[in-house]
């Protein structure tokens, strides 16, 4: 059964950088061997991403790309790295795990989705809307307080 997880921002240092929750869930999605497709808003929150995944822990090393542009240019067929960031533009495939940063829900087959849920009480009527939208499909629903 598929479902849909949501990471309600609450630590401080989540709350200043809700992106360091991303990059985080991508760090324990790597290491849980599962390639992650994360929908960016758009392509300005896409590069914001793939700068933090290369510098939000010293130690930590995140394989990532932004779709459509971190290939080299080989112009042969390139393998997508384990974490796959894409911004609207980007004509790209669901993976079973999806992160959504994105302002509607996830349609389309996928085993997980994860959702990430802003601190500010105000941001969040529209994530209500996407739990309300998931159950109606069937998904099962997880919350996690970060």
């Amino acid at each position: 059964m598929a479902r849909a997880d949501f990471y309600l921002i609450a630590k401080p240092r989540f709350r200043d950088q809700p992106l360091l929750l991303v990059c985080e869930l991508a760090k324990k999605a790597l290491a849980a061997g599962q390639p992650m497709l994360v929908l960016a808003r758009d392509a300005a929150q896409a590069e914001q991403l793939d700068d933090l995944l290369w510098s939000f822990e010293p130690d930590a090393y995140v394989p990532h790309q932004i779709a459509g542009v971190d290939l080299e240019d080989g112009g042969g067929e390139e393998e997508e790295a384990d974490v796959l960031i894409a911004s609207p533009e980007a004509d790209v495939a669901l993976r079973p795990l999806v992160l959504n940063l994105r302002d509607a829900a996830v349609e389309g087959d996928f085993e997980r989705v994860l959702e990430v849920v802003p601190a500010d009480p105000s941001a969040r009527e529209p994530l209500r809307a996407r739990w309300t939208q998931y159950k109606a499909r069937g998904l099962a629903l997880n919350k996690y307080d970060m």
